[in-house]
């Protein structure tokens, strides 16, 4: 099954970006799952965040399969992000260089 995810961001902030690394990361195999996502610019799209009750960005949602999740804030750590959405994150996940 595909896990469906939505990330929510506002412009093209550092922390929107760190984002969109992350959610990039889980759609190109970074998990063991396959992974379809989703970027939505709330002041491109005010309506769907309202729809999704979404109030402060960045958020991530997974919308399926299984329960739905949110997570909201910093999502720069990868192997966090990829356990609090119930994925496994097989290898190096850390966006910080190997010391």
């Amino acid at each position: 099954m595909t896990v469906r995810l939505v990330l929510y961001v506002a412009g093209d902030t550092p922390r929107s970006r760190s984002a969109r690394a992350t959610v990039a990361w889980l759609a190109d195999g970074g998990v063991g799952e396959r992974v379809e996502a989703t970027v939505v610019d709330v002041a491109e799209d005010p309506e769907r965040a309202e729809t999704d009750r979404v109030l402060l960005t960045p958020t991530l949602l997974r919308q399926g399969p299984g329960s739905a999740r949110r997570i909201v804030g910093d999502l720069g750590d990868r192997a966090r992000v990829a356990e609090a959405l119930g994925l496994s994150a097989p290898g190096p996940t850390s966006t910080e260089p190997s010391q």
